[in-house]
């Protein structure tokens, strides 16, 4: 008799196509049950009060909300479920991003399905599931030196608008997205982060990124 307790997943992505295959992959794997599936960051913290999920498998980008805030809002919850981001952007300050905000582990979405569940009860175990671009940058970020002099200090240096740009930045958004948001160019865009990077004493985005979550936190 098999003693291992049922991993209870909560699926979280706006695309429904793709929670139907999600669902096709972890019902056919041993000891997974999928209990719930949620479209909006809204939804996924409804079901998980309800649900009580062991894991959430979810989504960087929500249609009413950062996927970062959701993860942050499931891990206040008692108890709080292991959450795993599944997304399309492979960006290291979203990555960066995403482990700061208290996820367990982040995937690509090109992961192969046989190799999904057996991440995801490895996070149940207590351990990390990261794809190989993931945990390249992770560990990229963490190798970084701190950048020389006040941190903090430095991050008041910078104008209202940088601060809006690092924030958007932060939440794993592109150049784009960031300039779609703040109704600019995208090389407007690029010249705040020039400044902001340069303010700060560090290289990139995700330096920049890796400084402005410690001193959130």
């Amino acid at each position: 008799m098999n003693s291992t307790p049922t991993l209870r997943v909560l699926l979280v992505d706006d695309h429904h196509v793709v929670r139907v295959g999600l669902r096709s992959v972890l019902s056919n794997a041993r000891g997974i049950e999928v209990v719930g599936e949620a479209a909006t960051g809204s939804q996924a913290l409804a079901f998980a009060r309800q649900l009580q999920p062991t894991l959430v498998l979810l989504d960087l980008r929500l249609p009413d909300a950062s996927g970062l805030d959701v993860c942050r809002r499931l891990k206040e919850l008692t108890p709080a479920p292991a959450v795993v981001f599944l997304t399309s952007y492979a960006e290291d300050a979203s990555v960066v991003a995403a482990i700061a905000a208290g996820a367990d582990g982040y995937l690509l979405k090109d992961v192969d399905g046989a190799d999904l569940p057996a991440a995801l009860r490895k996070v149940a175990a207590g351990g990390t599931a990261l794809d190989p671009v993931s945990a390249g940058a992770l560990a990229a970020a963490v190798r970084q030196p701190a950048p020389h002099g006040n941190g903090p200090r430095r991050l008041e240096s910078l104008s209202v608008q940088e601060r809006r740009v690092l924030t958007l930045v932060a939440e794993g958004r592109t150049n784009k997205e960031v300039a779609d948001a703040l109704q600019l160019t995208e090389g407007t865009v690029k010249n705040y982060l020039a400044n902001v990077f340069e303010k700060l004493g560090v290289k990139n985005r995700t330096e920049a990124v890796g400084l402005w979550l410690k001193a959130s936190n």
